[in-house]
């Protein structure tokens, strides 16, 4: 049984429950810039990939050493949209005929569930997971705050 994920020192600082003693003064400083959505993502996972990082640029917190989880996520949601395309079509359970009589009648069958209603519930499990890692669910935003970025100034291209 594995404990608790251990908090990285930026978002104890920024919760307010920094003590000298937990920090690690020689953990590595993630990039303040944007990351870019890999080639092997769809043109789909790279729509959904953009559209997380501008949330969390706007939030303070993108960083190109975040491309590979990023990239998950977004490939995690477009699984559930694919998933949930092929429920809509295809219905959440499928009849198996499992016996049929001497008249090519059937006499019992079997209802399944659709193999895609599971995966797409492991797809949002894992998608969920992903974006609280962010801080992109209701309950991850509460347990941290994070300071606006500063506005960029007007004047600053003219001199």
């Amino acid at each position: 049984m594995a404990g608790r994920k251990r908090k990285p020192d930026h978002l104890k600082i920024v919760a307010g429950t920094a003590q000298p003693c937990r920090m690690n003064p020689d953990a590595p400083k993630a990039a303040a810039d944007l990351p870019s959505a890999p080639e092997w993502l769809s043109d789909r996972g790279a729509e959904l990939f953009l559209q997380l990082v501008a949330v969390i640029d706007e939030m303070g917190i993108a960083s190109s050493a975040d491309a590979a989880m990023l990239a998950m996520a977004a490939s995690r949601l477009e699984e559930v949209e694919i998933c949930t395309a092929v429920i809509e079509d295809g219905g959440r359970f499928f009849t198996s005929q499992i016996e049929r009589d001497d008249e090519d009648r059937i006499v019992s069958q079997q209802i399944k569930g659709h193999p895609a209603v599971a995966q797409r519930s492991e797809a949002m499990r894992h998608a969920q997971s992903l974006l609280a890692e962010f801080g992109l669910s209701p309950a991850a935003r509460s347990k941290v705050s994070v300071t606006k970025k500063p506005e960029e100034n007007p004047f600053k291209a003219l001199g």
